[in-house]
């Protein structure tokens, strides 16, 4: 017999897997798909993790392969964040757990195991960065030559 939990895991894990795939496929067919068509797989990746309901704590922490008490950290710390829920139980936004999921597997395949929370803080806020649009708007000048001098 199933219980809930388990019910509950399978389906996120199976969700996770699939958000993994649509995200793979459109890595591996970036070259041969036009713009147009790369961005609406994009879309359907970012929409099936919206889809994905908040997580509990414990599920986060199988997911990530780290203890509970390092997901309550990680989240105390604001390395991974609560879903905006009604619920007295600590649930956790599915498309930040997705997020630290691609950075912690990353630093484990470069061989880091140990002092991950600061290594995956960094991560976050170089990305933060990365995605302001003034940099993405002065980094496309300087790819088009166009400089100014100061």
């Amino acid at each position: 017999m199933t219980t809930t939990k388990q019910r509950e895991r399978d389906e996120l894990f199976d969700q996770f897997r699939r958000v993994e795939e649509l995200e793979e496929v459109a890595e591996q067919a970036s070259a041969q798909l036009d713009p147009t068509q790369l961005d609406r797989l994009r879309s359907v990746a970012r929409r099936t993790l919206a889809g994905i309901k908040p997580v509990r704590v414990s599920l986060a922490s199988e997911l990530l392969d780290l203890d509970e008490k390092t997901i309550r950290s990680w989240t105390e710390e604001g390395v991974l964040t609560e879903a905006d829920t009604a619920s007295t139980r600590r649930l956790l936004d599915p498309e930040r757990l997705h997020e630290v999921l691609h950075i912690v597997r990353e630093l484990r395949a470069n061989g880091k195991r140990a002092d991950l929370l600061d290594a995956v803080w960094w991560k976050l806020s170089d990305q933060a960065v990365l995605d302001r649009e003034d940099l993405a708007d002065s980094l496309a000048e300087m790819r088009r030559g166009d400089v100014h001098k100061a």
